[in-house]
């Protein structure tokens, strides 16, 4: 399965709860903080309530 990387580049302030909480089961809690993820549809689900608040990239397979 192929893998996306996560970068938060959007605060969380004045955002709506559900938002805040989607942002940290991500694992992003910080400006600029970075993760990488299967991009499982449960995943992709979750990216696409915050895509404002990120920006998503394809990760390489070696």
């Amino acid at each position: 399965m192929k893998k996306i990387k996560i970068t938060q580049v959007k605060s969380v302030i004045d955002r709506p709860e559900r938002q805040k909480k989607t942002m940290e089961a991500l694992g992003l809690r910080k400006m600029h903080a970075t993760v990488e993820k299967e991009a499982t549809p449960q995943i992709l689900g979750m990216v696409e309530k915050v895509l404002h608040l990120v920006k998503v990239e394809e990760v390489a397979q070696a």
